[in-house]
């Protein structure tokens, strides 16, 4: 499962942070690897410079062989929030997915 990591103009992303990511990504979808090929993360300052709640966004997407892509996102006060959402939400999607395919064999 390749993993790449985008981000906004606002966000430089270290290679530690990017190891970090890396490494809960694997560790979270671990079960659904064999499925996917890969996951696009994309991170974004939803209001740039500027404070606010809730503005750091993490958008998700698992190339799925031979299906369409899944996506999901969220936002949180902290990119680690961020990601932490929208890998929950994508791992409810993805074994909504497995388990469709599964009825069908």
């Amino acid at each position: 499962m390749i993993i790449q990591l985008n981000a906004d103009k606002n966000l430089t992303i270290h290679s530690e942070y990017e190891s970090q990511i890396t490494e809960k990504l694997n560790k979270d979808l671990e079960r659904y690897s064999e499925h996917i090929s890969r996951i696009e993360v994309h991170l974004s300052d939803e209001n740039g410079s500027k404070g606010g709640v809730n503005d750091k966004k993490c958008f998700l997407e698992a190339r799925f062989e031979g299906k369409q892509p899944i996506v999901a996102s969220d936002l949180g006060d902290t990119y680690d929030l961020a990601l932490k959402g929208a890998t929950e939400k994508l791992k409810h999607a993805l074994t909504t997915v497995i388990s469709k395919l599964q009825a069908k064999v």
